[in-house]
C-alpha cells in the first residue's frame, strides 16, 4: 500500500471520525488488502488524530474470546490504541451524544512494569513477570458505521477496531492468576452476561504476548506504564441514555459508569 494511499486512506477515516459519519466500507482503491497495510492506516490515523486523542497510553485487544469471535465473525485478535482523552476511573458519567451508538465490553486490563522488547514473538511465559498490575476494566466501544456487518476486517482495524476509551478500576499488585477470574456485565441491575479468564487465548497473558509479538514485527515495543485491555470476556452490550452498567471481575473488584 503506496504512503499517499495510507495518507489518504486514513484521512478519510479521521474525517468520518471528528464528523460523526458513519463509516461505509472504504472505496476499493483506499481499502487496506491485509492486515499489515490496516495497521499502517491505524498508525496514520492516530497521528491525525492526536490533537482529538491526546497521547497513546496503551492498548486494546479486539476478538481474543470465542464468544468475541463468533460475535463479530472475525477468528483472529486485533488490537488499536488507548489515548488519554479515552481513560476514566471507575463511577464517570458519559455522553451517549458524544457516541455514534455506545456500547461496553467486560474487560481485565494490565498496566506494565517493563518494556516487552526484542523481536519477538513471545509467548504467555515471557511476559507474564511485566505485569506490574492488574485491573478490572469497562472497555467502551462506538459502533461508528453505517453497517459494521458488512465492513471488512482490515478497514475495522485501521479505524480502531470500535475503540472508544476504557474505565479503569483500582489497580492490583499480586493479583493471581487472571486465568481464574470470572467477570459478569450487570446493566440496569439486571446481570447480561458472564465470562472467566481463561475464555481469553486460554490465558490472559497469551492475549498479551500476542499483542507484543504483533507490535515487535511493527516495530513498536509494548513500553512500561502502557495499559493493555486484553479482550472482553463478555458479549458486546450496547447502552442508551439513561442506562448504569457495572462489570465486576472477582479478585479485582468493580467498574462502574453511567450514560446520559
Amino acid at each position: 500500500m503506496r504512503i499517499s494511499k495510507v495518507g489518504t486512506a486514513a484521512e478519510e477515516l479521521a474525517r468520518a471520525r471528528r464528523e460523526r459519519r458513519p463509516l461505509s466500507p472504504l472505496h476499493a482503491v483506499l481499502r487496506p488488502a491485509n492486515e499489515a497495510e490496516a495497521y499502517a492506516v491505524q498508525a496514520a490515523l492516530h497521528e491525525m488524530l492526536a490533537p482529538d486523542l491526546g497521547e497513546r497510553v496503551g492498548y486494546k485487544i479486539g476478538c481474543t474470546t470465542p464468544v468475541m469471535q463468533a460475535y463479530l465473525g472475525i477468528p483472529s485478535p486485533c488490537s488499536a490504541g488507548v489515548f488519554t482523552s479515552g481513560v476514566h476511573a471507575s463511577g464517570v458519567t458519559v455522553r451517549a451524544a458524544d457516541y455514534r451508538r455506545i456500547g461496553i465490553e467486560c474487560e481485565i486490563a494490565v498496566r506494565l512494569g517493563r518494556d516487552i522488547g526484542g523481536p519477538g514473538p513471545f509467548a504467555a511465559g515471557d511476559v507474564a513477570d511485566a505485569v506490574a498490575e492488574t485491573m478490572a476494566a469497562i472497555e467502551i466501544v462506538d459502533d461508528r458505521y453505517a453497517d459494521w456487518r458488512s465492513t471488512d476486517t482490515p478497514t475495522l482495524i485501521a479505524d480502531d477496531f470500535f475503540a472508544a476509551g476504557c474505565v479503569l478500576g483500582p489497580p492490583v499488585r499480586d493479583a493471581g492468576d487472571p486465568a481464574a477470574f470470572t467477570g459478569t456485565t450487570t446493566i440496569n441491575g439486571v446481570e447480561v452476561g458472564r465470562g472467566m479468564g481463561r475464555d481469553v487465548m486460554g490465558h490472559p497473558y497469551n492475549a498479551l504476548a500476542w499483542i507484543a509479538s504483533s507490535l515487535a514485527a511493527r516495530g513498536t515495543p509494548l513500553r512500561k506504564g502502557e495499559i493493555v485491555l486484553l479482550g472482553s470476556l463478555v458479549e458486546t452490550k450496547w447502552l442508551e441514555a439513561g442506562d448504569y452498567a457495572v462489570i465486576a471481575v472477582s479478585g479485582l473488584g468493580r467498574v462502574e459508569m453511567r450514560v446520559v
